[in-house]
């Protein structure tokens, strides 16, 4: 049980330095973090209700998730073929793609959420 326990705040120790360096080292995630507060700002100025919160704090994590593990596997593909590979580039692009999704469905729920406010 005790390993069991230790093993779990390890874990915890692992993820808290892992987002604590891509905050430091990776700009994509520093600037999509800046603009996640950006909007956890502006609900607060708008008053937006509880559900619009949820959304808006799911699209924001959904964001950085998707950014953060497509940073992950850059790194990785620039770790094992650091050279100009085409079907490194082709994994690099796909990855880079489910961040556009992300960020896509994101600005739709903002503007959705916002749009009243706003007009």
């Amino acid at each position: 049980m005790n390993k069991f326990i230790s093993g779990r705040i390890k874990s915890v120790d692992y993820a808290i330095k892992g987002a604590y360096l891509l905050l430091k080292t990776e700009h994509s995630i520093i600037t999509q973090a800046l603009v996640g507060l950006l909007f956890i700002f502006l609900g607060f100025y708008f008053h937006i209700n509880r559900i619009e919160w949820i959304l808006q704090l799911f699209a924001i994590g959904l964001v950085l998730s998707v950014e953060s593990l497509n940073t992950g596997i850059e790194k990785l593909c620039d770790f094992v073929h650091p050279d100009h590979h085409n079907k490194i580039g082709f994994i690099k692009d796909i990855s880079a793609g489910a961040v556009t999704f992300a960020v896509s469905f994101s600005l739709i729920i903002t503007l959705l959420i916002y749009y009243p406010y706003l007009f």
